[in-house]
């Protein structure tokens, strides 16, 4: 019974986390874009605009619900939580430092992988349930995209798996124990680039946004959606969002362990985890401010004909450096 409730405690504490992330990310992410672009960002409500992510929150609970009169009703409801339950499930296995995981299995990463490619079900089912020719375009456009870039990610994966000799997330970070040259970013640098980029593009955010191509179709699969429902598919995109940042954190800059090996003793590892995941998020907003959109037989040509044959070849020669050196 108390390990149940110890359980429980772990799970909403994390799901609460994430959600306060989400409200300070969207509020850095205007504040980001802002100072780049040379704007002011929010600076109405509360300090420095502080309350206005509460504002936006408050507007969509507010807001009616609208359903097209020709949607699936039941399917048109259900496909935004097709995209938030794997993206916050996916957390469960997610070390913050050793033993401090909801459930710490021998296959986290492939659990991770199988949970983060749900969320495509969820997409392809919002732009088919309203029945919109626009939001079924893009619905398809984003599906494509993100199975696309799953492959290479996922060979990006085998080889941190190769490498580690281990899918337990928390013994792949005990094995970048040292400086920031035993991290895996250094030995598996192709790797490491390839995941960042698909990783981007996996969560359809720029310069990957064509599922939201406003000149083509108006607003990608969820543009008939309003309120709550779109409420939700927001708060999806931003957790996998923070989800893509903390896995790279861990599967290749080291996790909870400092650049050089003698600052664990002074600063917790739990404070350069977060420290690593905030920087990789900052590269989303720095894209999306800095990069135009790539037109999509672009985005197809990189994911196919040149991330795909980088990964490969590279497996190949780190099992073959691993077995003979």
């Amino acid at each position: 019974m108390l390990a149940l409730i110890i359980t429980l405690a772990k799970i909403i504490a994390t799901i609460v986390g994430l959600i306060v992330m989400v409200v300070l990310y969207t509020y850095a992410e205007r504040k980001v874009i802002g100072f780049i672009q040379n704007r002011i960002g929010p600076n109405r409500v509360g300090p420095v605009g502080l309350l206005q992510p509460i504002a936006d929150v408050i507007k969509l609970l507010l807001k009616e619900i609208i359903r097209p009169r020709q949607a699936n009703k039941l399917l048109f409801f259900i496909a935004p939580m097709i995209t938030l339950v794997p993206a916050l499930a996916a957390w469960a296995v997610l070390p913050f430092e050793v033993g401090a995981v909801i459930a710490d299995i021998n296959v986290g990463l492939v659990y991770v992988l199988a949970l983060t490619s749900l969320g495509v079900y969820g997409v392809i089912i919002a732009g088919w349930a309203t029945n919109s020719r626009y939001a079924f375009l893009g619905a398809v456009r984003s599906a494509a995209q993100i199975i696309s870039y799953e492959i290479p990610m996922g060979f990006a994966l085998l080889g941190v798996i190769i490498y580690a000799g281990s899918m337990n997330l928390t013994a792949i970070v005990e094995h970048q124990r040292g400086n920031i040259l035993h991290w895996n970013w250094l030995p598996l640098l192709p790797l490491f680039i390839v995941y960042w980029i698909s990783a981007v593009a996996e969560t359809n955010r720029a310069p990957f946004d064509v599922a939201e191509g406003e000149s083509e179709i108006v607003a990608g699969f969820h543009v008939e959606y309003s309120a709550v429902p779109f409420a939700i598919f927001f708060l999806a995109e931003y957790i996998n969002m923070i989800l893509v940042s903390f896995l790279a954190a861990i599967l290749f800059m080291g996790g909870w362990h400092s650049p050089f090996g003698i600052l664990d003793k002074f600063i917790p590892g739990q404070v350069w985890l977060v420290g690593k995941t905030v920087c990789f998020m900052f590269l989303f907003l720095w894209f999306r401010a800095t990069f135009p959109r790539f037109r999509y037989d672009q985005i197809m040509r990189l994911g196919w004909k040149i991330f795909i044959p980088i990964t490969l070849v590279w497996i190949v020669v780190e099992a073959l450096a691993i077995a003979y050196i």
